[in-house]
């Protein structure tokens, strides 16, 4: 792999230093099918670029990296390319000073593969309504992380309901797509009247209350959300009227599930890796309309 800085540069600079590291590798852009723009902090910024780069393993991208720095120094723009072998596509790191931290978009814009999607992935703070972001305008995807906020990650799934556009989805969402296969193929039998049921998780964890929404709006039954010793999602317990649908997760790997009238089953339901997530989420751009109605049917019910 091959690193290069440049310091107090433009992005026009940026372009063509790219350009002629690809020559002198051999590596044609042609391979890329997106570009995805990770906004994040200083401190998150290796776990995100590092989650970044396993998913575009299966996604080749350029990944650009946006660190808003200090916004009382002068104005300065710091970037850090890599490209190579060991990098699925091309790598870049901005650092950004002074009245840039405002004007983000505007170093971003000239670095996007053209013809091709763009995505935009806060890993921690997003902004309020992320479509109404000078980036995340330039995307057709816009992915947020209430679990990698510091606190208020549940209040945060309120107000992206509130700002809600197509293309927008939380990672909190795609943690769940395990248990909803799991919950879907429960149901592929007759089970019977679902009347009440309990989504049971760590405290504050946000991907529960999704999931209980998700299932009060399926179901037509009313679905609480109950702490526990966690980690994460623990349980999804159903009352039926001939007794208790339950999968209950005793480890990082493996569930329980229990059905009326049937012995209970050990299935598979590993907590996955950030970077498993993200590349779930790069392999649709369209809009997710069932995170849309879960998320909505959050914030219409959610008493705070």
């Amino acid at each position: 792999m091959t690193t290069f800085m440049l310091s107090d540069t433009t992005a026009g600079r940026i372009s063509a230093q790219f350009m002629h590291l690809r020559h002198q590798m051999g590596a044609p852009a042609i391979g890329m099918v997106l570009t995805l723009v990770v906004v994040c902090e200083e401190r998150h910024q290796y776990d995100a670029l590092r989650a970044a780069t396993e998913a575009a393993r299966e996604h080749p991208s350029r990944i650009i990296v946006v660190i808003k720095r200090e916004d009382d120094e002068p104005i300065r723009l710091d970037a850090e390319l890599r490209i190579g072998e060991s990098t699925p596509g091309e790598v870049v790191v901005l650092r950004l000073y002074g009245e840039l931290v405002d004007h983000a978009d505007s170093v971003v814009s000239p670095l996007l593969l053209p013809d091709t999607p763009v995505v935009v992935w806060w890993p921690g703070a997003a902004p309020e309504v992320p479509s109404k972001d000078s980036i995340g305008a330039l995307a057709q995807r816009r992915i947020t992380d209430a679990k990698g906020l510091d606190e208020g990650g549940i209040q945060s799934l309120v107000t992206r309901a509130k700002g809600y556009a197509r293309g927008d989805t939380d990672l909190s969402w795609a943690r769940l797509t395990p248990w909803r296969s799991l919950l879907a193929a429960a149901f592929d039998q007759p089970v019977g009247q679902v009347r009440e049921g309990v989504v049971e998780s760590s405290k504050g964890h946000p991907s529960a209350p999704l999931l209980a929404s998700w299932l009060s709006e399926r179901l037509g039954a009313p679905i609480e959300v109950a702490d526990s010793a966690g980690p994460g999602l623990t349980s999804v317990r159903l009352s039926l009227d001939g007794g208790e649908l339950s999968i209950c997760r005793t480890d990082a790997r493996l569930a329980t599930l229990s059905r009326p009238g049937q012995p209970d089953r050990n299935v598979a339901l590993a907590r996955r890796h950030t970077s498993e997530l993200l590349a779930e989420e790069l392999r649709r751009l369209d809009s997710d309309e069932v995170y849309e109605a879960a998320v909505k049917h959050f914030a219409r019910t959610y008493k705070g």
